[in-house]
């Protein structure tokens, strides 16, 4: 092999300087941490997103899994769903600075950009959601049964949000594991909290090469 690049130096050099560019290149190729989890995540210009108002700063330290509590079909759309949610939250009944939750997952399985993580989101409950990235599926999960591909998706997002930010995978958990007065996120998505589902399949993309 030596003596083959060797000749090829001799004949070539732009063809060995090429070579050689791209064995480096591949061997520096290989993809780690949050990168290597690509969710492909949805930016908020895809449902129209209206500009947030200023609000109280945090660095996200655990994770909280939400429904958004009204249902939602695949073949629905999404897009004005989420649209919705932020033009409510953010009128005379709620008056709050943006779409409650930092990411929102569709019945489909496609991920959509909430408010910025690096903000206190909202739970219109008793508990300070300060330090904690909240992540909504959409739709009624105490009557509608969660999707594969939503829940695929939820997994992705939730092993790419760990690395993203730093946050161990020990702290996910739900809403109603913080609040006493609410079923959030419904029990047939909170059913793969407690069988341990949700936390050992993060826990195999975290460990993946």
């Amino acid at each position: 092999m030596m003596r083959t690049i060797q000749r090829l130096a001799y004949n070539n050099p732009i063809a060995i300087a090429s070579l050689l560019f791209l064995v480096c290149a591949c061997g520096s190729a290989k993809i780690s941490g949050s990168a290597a989890i690509d969710p492909g995540i949805v930016a908020r210009s895809a449902w129209n997103a209206a500009e947030p108002r200023p609000y109280k700063q945090h660095v996200p330290v655990r994770i909280t899994i939400h429904h958004e509590g009204t249902r939602l079909d695949v073949a629905d759309d999404a897009a004005k769903k989420i649209k919705n949610i932020q033009t409510w939250g953010m009128g005379p009944d709620r008056k709050w600075t943006d779409i409650p939750y930092h990411y929102l997952i569709s019945p489909a399985g496609v991920i959509y950009e909430g408010r910025n993580p690096n903000t206190v989101g909202e739970t219109n409950t008793e508990y300070d959601p300060s330090g904690h990235l909240l992540i909504c599926c959409l739709g009624n999960l105490e009557q509608q049964r969660v999707t594969k591909k939503q829940l695929n998706a939820l997994t992705r997002l939730l092993a790419w949000s760990c690395k993203q930010y730093n946050i161990p995978d020990s702290t996910i958990a739900s809403h109603k594991d913080y609040s006493k007065i609410t079923n959030c996120p419904g029990k047939n998505l909170y059913r793969y909290l407690q069988n341990g589902y949700i936390k050992s399949n993060v826990k195999k993309l975290l460990l993946a090469k």
